[in-house]
């Protein structure tokens, strides 16, 4: 029986920094595979809005956790944690090291610390509640802040699931969520783990964004929502509310211009790669380093991390 834990490699950090790259080569050095832990990627053909690397460019690495859903399919942070787990195993199992990737900090955290078992989802108030949140915008939130003030603080007002399944978990266990996740979370075991951050400058990382949204746009995101909707799936489908995919969908519909619908993303973008800056922060697990995923510089920092915190006996 092993009784040393496996390593395991976390890259985290803020959409355009360049996660991919530092974690595709990172796992060439190490033998390892890629787990995405990205939740749009987890669909199958949204590819471009949520920058799956081709798999021409993957350098023969496997990549798990992509294009498992369908569109229309609901999948939660704990069923990605549990889903999540058994491929970490699975890769250890073969010898190999898995190199965890992603922007989706609820996700990460849910992998690796764990999620309380909260109770089931209950369809009839969950409709309740949205119900209530399209007539009255902005009033879950405000609920929320009554129940757990710091579960608000941690939540966009505009993150309408979030939002619903917190509530829900309020009143059905008539406990504030924040002290549900302190007394039920169930951390990952057997790995030893090292998490690496990427922070670029802010204003170099916006630069990067305004212009990746451009090449989004012009390399076919609006033909891919086209043919996303041609294959039949809803424009209900989760993927849809992604950033980009929603600017698209709203310019097929007629209801945005395509150069407004390229500056909302662009904008949209800003905030979200902001928050999620904001949110790695805060983890000080988390070895941040200060560039891009595609900085030989960077590069070589995070290998010299993760050689002396799990391969000194290489």
């Amino acid at each position: 029986m092993r009784t040393n834990p496996y390593p395991l490699i976390v890259v985290a950090g803020p959409t355009g920094s360049g996660k991919s790259a530092l974690g595709l080569w990172l796992a060439s050095r190490v033998d390892g595979e890629v787990v995405n832990c990205d939740s749009v990627q987890l669909y199958r053909h949204f590819d471009i809005g949520s920058a799956k690397v081709p798999v021409a460019e993957r350098m023969g690495i496997p990549h798990h956790l992509i294009d498992i859903l369908e569109p229309e399919e609901v999948f939660s942070a704990g069923e990605y944690a549990r889903l999540g787990r058994e491929t970490l195993r699975g890769i250890a199992a073969r010898g190999k090291t898995p190199v965890v990737v992603g922007g989706t900090g609820f996700y990460v955290r849910a992998l690796m610390e764990g999620l309380f078992a909260g109770p089931a989802r209950d369809d009839l108030l969950r409709a309740r509640l949205a119900g209530r949140e399209k007539r009255k915008p902005g009033s879950l939130h405000r609920i929320l802040r009554r129940f757990d003030a710091r579960a608000a603080a941690r939540i966009h007002a505009n993150d309408r699931n979030k939002l619903i399944r917190a509530v829900e978990v309020c009143l059905l266990a008539r406990r504030p969520l924040t002290e549900l996740h302190a007394a039920g979370s169930e951390p990952l075991e057997g790995f030893d783990a090292v998490r690496i951050g990427l922070d670029p400058p802010r204003a170099e990382l916006y630069q990067v964004l305004n212009q990746r949204v451009v090449k989004m746009f012009e390399g076919g995101l609006v033909e891919e929502v086209r043919s996303i909707l041609e294959k039949g799936y809803p424009v209900s489908a989760k993927p849809f509310e992604a950033l980009g995919y929603k600017q698209a969908l709203e310019f097929l519909k007629g209801k945005r211009g395509y150069q407004e619908a390229v500056e909302e993303t662009q904008k949209e973008t800003r905030r979200y790669a902001k928050r999620q800056s904001t949110w790695f922060k805060k983890d000080s697990r988390l070895r941040l380093l200060s560039g891009f995923g595609d900085s030989l510089q960077v590069q070589q920092e995070a290998m010299n991390i993760v050689t002396a915190r799990l391969f000194r006996e290489a």
